[in-house]
């Protein structure tokens, strides 16, 4: 268990958890997806099911309430953060803030991932550093280099 401050906790998850994960995700994404006319549950669900990876995987509580979740892969070039959902209830809080705050401070590689085109995920992956390095037709793919929170870092 990892304690980030304010109540969170991180804690690894099991197989066991999926089900929990995916109602999360679903809550999560419910209203980007709406938007897009692209909700589907059962496709929420075979897209976290079919690639879904406990080890790599870390439950956000606050208090005894498990309220997120993310998936962060190493990989040889840099970190995959394949997934980061808070529930609608507590986005705007900070918890995103602090859980990515933490996967920044781990690795001392670039961190890459994507955000459904039109979220407001993009302007959140955006405020903290990451950059724009690609799009399609559903996500924009981004990226954040170690190099670029030293250098804010050191401008403070």
């Amino acid at each position: 268990m990892v304690e980030l401050g304010d109540g969170l906790t991180l804690q690894p998850v099991t197989l066991e958890d999926l089900e929990a994960l995916v109602a999360i995700r679903i809550a999560a994404m419910r209203e980007s997806l709406e938007r897009l006319g692209r909700f589907d549950p059962m496709r929420a669900r075979a897209r976290l099911a079919d690639h879904f990876d406990p080890s790599a995987t870390f439950a956000i509580f606050q208090g005894s309430e498990r309220i997120g979740f993310f998936t962060i892969r190493e990989l040889p070039e840099n970190l995959s953060l394949d997934h980061l959902y808070v529930m609608p209830d507590h986005q705007g809080t900070g918890v995103g803030a602090g859980v990515l705050s933490y996967i920044q401070s781990i690795g001392k590689k670039p961190i890459t991932l994507n955000a459904l085109r039109d979220s407001a995920s993009n302007r959140f992956y955006k405020r903290h550093g990451f950059i724009q390095i690609d799009e399609d037709a559903l996500d924009i793919y981004y990226r954040w280099e170690p190099s670029l929170k030293k250098k804010a870092e050191s401008e403070n």
